[in-house]
């Protein structure tokens, strides 16, 4: 039996965390000579007190979203897909491919054909890592690491030699028809009276994202194949002893998260850039990570741990252009939540159960006198 409620684990846990990273990088903010109250309160308007600070911030939790569940369904089958980056690099070639060379009469099939290609590729990239893993026992986090630097290689020749238009020196690829440019969150809330900023990059991938959380929430609790995927993620021996195969959970947990990763290049290489360049997916895959480590590999966390740190990045922006604190100070930020979060988990865990544990003896003593 758990000595936690759910609750507490999913909410009160990383909660913790988070105050804990906040007040040490309110210490640090406050060491390099700055008011961390006036920078919490600049981030905050920046990120949430305007629609097009919303705009940013939901564009770049889309790309989080997507991220964030392709390391949570790896997660669930142990394994730690780290070449998320690289698998969006590829689904970004796979959505140029499919907007430059195949004539669409409107965005909405356009849409669901830059997905389906931006899924196959990154599906494809993590494929290869899986299979190593699976039949010759390569570990799966060196491999995904080094296809990351494969695909930055291939996209980069692919780019330059390739798909880069006569005369220009600039690598990447031609701006993509407009039949193919996917309505902003402006154009969506604009018949429902709703004003939104014209100017912010959020886009119809965002409800894109939101419905594959619901999907692969289906998928993971409501479904023989998650269930197999849990089962072999907990107990690989019990998993093969129930006759569940390990290749097939390896192969097919990877297939799912390489597609969800390639899927982050419909909302920043078709949505935001409506090209393909160089460096799209800045960072999104190792994000990730701290994503669904911080949402416990749940859709629903993993949504909420998304805006957080959608808020981090334009927060951070507004820091950068309008105090002396560095952008890199986001980055420590980041790495503190990841590091609460994930590296020193325990650290707020085991004096929780702990309590819960003593309340739970206290509630025993009480009934039985």
């Amino acid at each position: 039996m758990d000595v936690m409620p759910k609750w507490a684990e999913v909410v009160l846990v990383p909660l913790i965390s988070l105050v804990l990273a906040a007040i040490l990088s309110a210490l640090v903010i406050l060491g390099i000579g700055e008011d961390p109250v006036a920078a919490v309160k600049l981030m905050i308007t920046g990120a949430l007190g305007s629609t097009y600070g919303w705009g940013y911030t939901l564009y770049y939790a889309t790309n989080f979203i997507f991220t964030g569940l392709a390391v949570s369904i790896a997660f669930h089958a142990r394994l730690f897909n780290i070449g998320g980056e690289g698998q969006a690099m590829l689904g970004g070639l796979g959505v140029a491919i499919a907007c430059l060379y195949i004539p669409w009469p409107h965005w909405s099939l356009a849409l669901i054909g830059a997905a389906v290609m931006a899924g196959l590729f990154g599906a494809f990239w993590a494929a290869i890592p899986a299979w190593l893993q699976a039949k010759r026992g390569s570990h799966i986090v060196i491999t995904t690491i080094m296809f990351n630097f494969i695909a930055a290689a291939l996209l980069n020749y692919v780019l330059v030699n390739m798909m880069r238009p006569k005369g220009s020196m600039d690598p990447a690829t031609a701006r993509f028809p407009e039949a193919t440019n996917l309505p902003t969150l402006h154009d969506i809330l604009a018949p429902f009276g709703i004003a939104f900023s014209k100017s912010a990059p959020a886009n119809v991938s965002f409800l894109v994202a939101i419905a594959a959380c619901v999907i692969l929430w289906l998928l993971i609790w409501r479904t023989r194949l998650g269930y197999e995927i849990r089962a072999y993620g907990h107990s690989e021996s019990a998993a093969k002893y129930a006759g569940i195969s390990p290749f097939k959970i390896i192969m097919i947990a990877m297939i799912i998260s390489g597609a969800l990763a390639g899927m982050m290049a419909i909302n920043n290489v078709m949505g935001e850039a409506e090209r393909l360049v160089l460096n799209s997916t800045e960072g999104a895959g190792f994000i990730g990570i701290a994503v669904a480590l911080m949402g416990r590999s749940h859709p629903l966390g993993v949504f909420i741990s998304a805006i957080l740190f959608g808020f981090l990045y334009q927060g951070g922006a507004e820091l950068a252009l309008w105090t002396s604190i560095p952008r890199e100070l986001i980055v420590v930020i980041q790495a503190l939540v990841i590091l609460f979060t994930g590296a020193l988990d325990n650290m707020v865990r085991m004096p929780l159960e702990r309590i819960f544990l003593a309340l739970r003896k206290s509630k025993t003593a009480k009934a039985v006198k």
